[in-house]
């Protein structure tokens, strides 16, 4: 019987590299001091805040709105609908180096790259605007800078920044879906979302 041959790990081909450079980056930003996380962070939910909110008005606005009015339906649609658009952005982050990925890898992880960065600032800049409008503030423009320093105060903590930016990813994608998809459309976002009757 002959010598028994090892094969490290590191030698594999596939997908392996790039999960190998995705936990070099996370541990890169874990690595950070708390404050240069918060400062990170608070510039980055400034900066693409204001590009959801400015640039592209007619959707952006009309979602912060939605989700702020009636934030329970947003979270009930964007629970399973960001479970769903994570597991195909992974798929395709996973399938990129096969024969597949060429295109449905591509497809999935830029579903994935648009959907969840735009739901996440629209359900930031939704909770801003909720703490804004209780210190009499109730502009967008509030919104977006108390939504900036939420998420930077959450970058304190490593926990906080995954509680915060988890809920505002699905509030935000909730929300944005029924902008899209609703029954009214992008043009009448401000339906009724509770009886007459039933209002306080």
């Amino acid at each position: 019987m002959g010598p028994t041959r090892f094969y490290p790990i590191s030698e594999s081909t596939g997908g392996g590299g790039s999960i190998v450079a995705s936990t070099g980056w996370i541990d890169l930003y874990t690595a950070l001091a708390p404050l240069e996380r918060a400062g990170i962070q608070f510039a980055l939910v400034l900066v693409l805040a204001a590009v959801v909110v400015g640039m592209i008005p007619g959707f952006g606005t009309k979602a912060v709105t939605k989700s702020h009015r009636s934030p329970v339906i947003s979270v009930c649609i964007g629970t399973p609908a960001l479970l769903v658009v994570l597991g195909l952005a992974s798929t395709g982050y996973l399938i990129l180096d096969s024969a597949l990925g060429a295109f449905f890898g591509v497809l999935f992880f830029l579903l994935g790259v648009l959907v969840v960065p735009v739901g996440t600032m629209v359900g930031l800049v939704a909770i801003g605007r909720s703490i804004a409008a209780r210190l009499g503030r109730d502009g967008i423009g509030s919104a977006v800078v108390v939504a900036a320093l939420c998420g930077g105060l959450a970058g304190v903590s490593l926990p906080a920044t995954l509680a915060v930016f988890s809920l505002a990813a699905v509030v935000g994608t909730g929300a944005s879906i029924r902008i899209l998809f609703g029954a009214g459309g992008v043009t009448s976002p401000d339906e009724r979302t509770v009886p007459p009757a039933n209002k306080v």
